[in-house]
């Protein structure tokens, strides 16, 4: 299916990517907390929102 360049090659794209995206995020960490304080919030809701959607979806079906 893959050759193994193209395995080697995924794998250390992937953890170059995400090793970035650790450094990118811990380099921004004041900005975040001081410009997205109370976001958590809307997570929350949104999770709740497809909950109650999924719940309806089984309760009526």
């Amino acid at each position: 299916m893959f050759t193994n360049g193209q395995l080697i090659f995924g794998i250390l794209f992937a953890v170059v990517f995400a090793v970035i995206i650790i450094y990118s995020y811990r380099k921004d960490l004041k900005l975040h907390r001081k410009y997205y304080k109370g976001s958590i919030w809307i997570l929350l809701a949104f999770i709740a929102f497809i909950l109650m959607i999924s719940a309806v979806k089984y309760i009526f079906i």
